[in-house]
C-alpha cells in the first residue's frame, strides 16, 4: 500500500515535531534547528509555505 504524504508547511512540521519531543534550539534565516530530548538528534526544518515531498520524507526518516 502506498501512502501519500500531505503537503504541509515548515511551521506545521515544527508543531508536529515539538509534540514528538523535539525542541527548537536556534534559527538562522528561514531554517529552524530542532534537537531531540532523548538522543540529541538534530533536524533542520525550512520555514517554507509548502515543503517538497522529498524534503518532508527525509526529515521524517
Amino acid at each position: 500500500m502506498v501512502y501519500r504524504l500531505p503537503r504541509i508547511g515548515g511551521k506545521d512540521l515544527i508543531k508536529y515535531l515539538s509534540k514528538k519531543c523535539y525542541k527548537p534550539t536556534r534559527q538562522r534565516g528561514s531554517h529552524v534547528v530542532l534537537r531531540s530530548e532523548h538522543d540529541n538528534r538534530i533536524v533542520v526544518v525550512p520555514l517554507h509555505n509548502e515543503l517538497d515531498r522529498g524534503t518532508l520524507l527525509a526529515i521524517l526518516e
